[in-house]
C-alpha cells in the first residue's frame, strides 16, 4: 500500500535497494548527501523503518554491537519492497503536484529505476505539464476576455511560469538521457553508496 508522500520511507527503500544497512548508516547517508526533503531526523527515520518492517517491505538480517555502543539492526529490502519502491518512484516522477518536495525526492532517487523506466516516467510528466500549461493559458485568456484585471490573475501567471520552467528542465533531462550524457547501468548499486559513505 503506497503512501504517496512518505518521503522518508521512500528514501529508506531506495537506500536499502543499494545495500543492506542499519538506521544509523541510513541517517548518515541522508545527511551526507543533503537529502533535505527528509525532515524530522532521526525520529522520522526510525518510524519509517518500523513501518516498512511491519509491512514486510524490509526485513532485519542481523543485529550487531560494537563495544559499548547500542545494538544496531541491519535491514535489507524484500522483493515486495523493491516493487513498492518502483511504483512510488514512478508515480512521483509521472504526476506533477503542488508539493514540489515529492518531485525533488523522486529526482534525488531516480537512479533506483532503470534509465528506460525513468525516461518513460519523465515523458509522462512532460505530457502532463504540457496539458496543465495549456489549461492555464486558456483560463487566463478567458479571465482576461471577461474583463478581470491582470493584477488579479498574477497567481495563474506565476503557476504557468513555474510549470513552463519545470517542463523545460524535464525536457532537458530527457534529452540528456536520450543522448547518453546521463546514464546509469540498471539501477545505482553499492559502489556509489560506498563512495559517499567512505
Amino acid at each position: 500500500m503506497a503512501r504517496r508522500h512518505d518521503l522518508v520511507g521512500l528514501t529508506v527503500l531506495a537506500m536499502l535497494s543499494v545495500r543492506a544497512s542499519h538506521p544509523y548508516e541510513l541517517h548518515r547517508f541522508i545527511v551526507d548527501t543533503h537529502k533535505d526533503y527528509v525532515t524530522g531526523l532521526p525520529r522520522s527515520l526510525y518510524h519509517a523503518v518500523e513501518r516498512l518492517a511491519k509491512e514486510e517491505l524490509i526485513v532485519p538480517v542481523e543485529t550487531t554491537r560494537e563495544g559499548r555502543r547500542p545494538e544496531r539492526t541491519v535491514y535489507e529490502i524484500t522483493e515486495e519492497g523493491r516493487a513498492e519502491l518502483s511504483v512510488r518512484l514512478r508515480r512521483l516522477l509521472e504526476q506533477p503536484e503542488a508539493d514540489r518536495r515529492a518531485f525533488t525526492a523522486a529526482i534525488s532517487l531516480i537512479g533506483c529505476l532503470p534509465s528506460a523506466q525513468a525516461k518513460m516516467a519523465l515523458r509522462t510528466r512532460a505530457a502532463s505539464l504540457e496539458g496543465g500549461i495549456a489549461g492555464l493559458v486558456s483560463h487566463r485568456q478567458a479571465l482576461a476576455d471577461g474583463g478581470l484585471p491582470e493584477v488579479l490573475a498574477l497567481e495563474l501567471e506565476c503557476a504557468q511560469a513555474l510549470q513552463e520552467a519545470e517542463l523545460a528542465w524535464v525536457r532537458g533531462l530527457i534529452g540528456r538521457i536520450d543522448e547518453g550524457r546521463l546514464d546509469w547501468p540498471g539501477s545505482v548499486r553499492s559502489a556509489l553508496l560506498e563512495q559517499v559513505l567512505d
